[in-house]
């Protein structure tokens, strides 16, 4: 193995002590802490973790969390009911719904994310955060690209002038991250932008070739070990964001072992980009904190 290996559990301590340090400035200048709730329905083992992480991750920051949860068969209303409730909280600073919602339940999710008041989006779902992303002026980022480029940039990967193929369409991951490398600067400057970005996808022809025209491949599909070795061209960065079970196993979007002879950095699964979406929540929750008390 030749890559090194991009070190997410570490930038993301370092964001989470730096989010700490401000949010002690923020109480001690007269402000209550800020306050992040989560709304979680039904039992999903995992989705259970994940919350239980993120209120974990609050403490430790000097941040409040808290859960609000409703039985598995809460219908669309009263959840909408909640989130409007929550909405009109002057304590509650950010609102996240846990997604997915149960199955076999007629749940509209964009109606439930579009209910959540744009200042308290720190997920940034809502169209009025994903048009001010679009036109270069961001009020939140989303936490996933986020915590990507906030990655490059500790690790001193310009993406400038570069090429980056994002494989991916999703509204969390695969477009946001496209259009935050596409623009001018970011909120780790012109360095960690300014690149020429490919959107590809399972309909992109020739997905192969696609992948090996790329400087950068961020690999954001969902599918376990999609992106084999012939598909990175040598010496690219890879970016997995996947995080695929297989046989009680975590794996990635891309086969590990393979790109790790080939690229000449690459994020591992798990403890590559995982630990950086929570820590850029929390960035997001003081962000929005401030906002709200103009200070």
């Amino acid at each position: 193995m030749k890559a090194e290996i991009l070190d997410g559990k570490r930038v993301a301590a370092e964001i989470r002590a730096e989010v700490a340090k401000s949010v002690e400035q923020f109480v001690a200048s007269g402000a209550p802490a800020p306050c992040l709730t989560a709304v979680l329905v039904g039992e999903d083992p995992a989705s259970q973790v994940y919350v239980r992480n993120k209120a974990r991750a609050c403490e430790k920051a000097g941040i409040e969390g808290r859960t609000h949860r409703l039985p598995v068969d809460a219908g669309q209303k009263e959840l909408l009911a909640l989130v409007n409730e929550l909405n009109t909280d002057a304590n509650v600073n950010g609102i996240l719904v846990q997604l997915p919602l149960p199955a076999g339940h007629d749940y509209d999710e964009r109606e439930i994310l579009d209910a959540i008041d744009p200042l308290k989006d720190v997920d940034a779902f809502s169209p009025i955060n994903v048009g001010l992303l679009m036109q270069g002026r961001p009020r939140f980022l989303p936490c996933t690209p986020h915590g990507i480029v906030q990655l490059l940039h500790r690790s001193g990967i310009s993406t400038s002038a570069k090429k980056v193929c994002v494989i991916g369409r999703s509204e969390i991951v695969g477009k946001p991250m496209a259009m935050m490398l596409a623009q001018k600067s970011g909120s780790c400057g012109p360095d960690v932008a300014n690149a020429t970005v490919t959107l590809a996808h399972s309909r992109t022809a020739d997905l192969a070739a696609t992948c090996r025209d790329a400087d950068i491949l961020i690999a954001a599909v969902g599918r376990p070990k999609m992106i084999t070795g012939d598909m990175i061209k040598p010496d690219a960065v890879v970016i997995d964001v996947g995080i695929n079970r297989v046989d009680d196993k975590l794996v990635g979007d891309v086969d590990f072992d393979a790109a790790a002879d080939i690229a000449s950095a690459i994020t591992p699964v798990p403890g590559g980009v995982g630990p950086l979406t929570i820590a850029m929540l929390l960035h997001n929750t003081l962000m929005a904190a401030k906002l709200q008390t103009g200070r």
